[in-house]
């Protein structure tokens, strides 16, 4: 039987969320981000003797990622690298410890240091930027502008969108993770021939 076009298709449609449930995204923590390029299309540079050479594509991501902090000033942008066609970040909301613990129902709790120490935790003090509004607003600036280095710089086109729809994303747990991801980020380069994405 013939199916229209614009017929659902569950199994195409109704993608499974990455998102972690009943998690608040909008509290404030620490968050290990990566975004894919539509289909893995390495058009950020090259990474040279395992150092990454970004070219005005790539300058044109880190600006906008650093732009975040004026477009959310509840944001702040750690550690980052851009690879040729990812880009790993740690995005923190402003007033996070750094740490996102789980309670003793296996919940996720943004309570930090002061709450172990008997300080009262106030869920409403802090309600920040949602983070997939963070990660929305950074693809469609960074999209907008390929689009316009396309046409007027003769930039590589890209077919369909430039970034894939979803994005994965880590609540930094712990101090253990809030060392090790940092340094999994500044040695991406080096690791770029093993990469899941590398020959793309």
């Amino acid at each position: 039987m013939w199916k229209g076009k614009n017929e659902i298709q569950p199994h195409i449609h109704h993608r499974r969320s990455i998102r972690l449930p009943r998690y608040d995204y909008s509290q404030r923590g620490a968050y290990f981000v990566t975004v894919c390029t539509q289909k893995r299309f390495c058009l950020f540079g090259d990474v040279v003797d395992g150092k990454m050479a970004l070219n005005d594509a790539g300058r044109m991501v880190k600006k906008w990622y650093f732009g975040l902090e004026d477009k959310f000033p509840d944001i702040l942008c750690d550690e980052y690298v851009i690879m040729p066609n990812h880009f790993h970040a740690i995005i923190i909301t402003v007033g996070a410890y750094l740490r996102v613990c789980l309670d003793e129902r296996g919940e996720p709790d943004v309570m930090g240091e002061h709450h172990k120490m008997g300080e009262p935790h106030n869920m409403g003090e802090h309600k920040g930027s949602p983070l997939h509004r963070v990660v929305q607003w950074f693809k469609t600036m960074t999209t907008n502008e390929y689009i316009r280095g396309v046409k007027q710089n003769g930039w590589q086109p890209f077919p369909g969108k430039l970034w894939q729809r979803n994005y994965y994303e880590h609540i930094i747990r712990n101090e253990n993770e809030l060392n090790r991801i940092p340094e999994y980020i500044i040695n991406n380069p080096l690791k770029w021939a093993t990469d899941e994405n590398y020959g793309h």
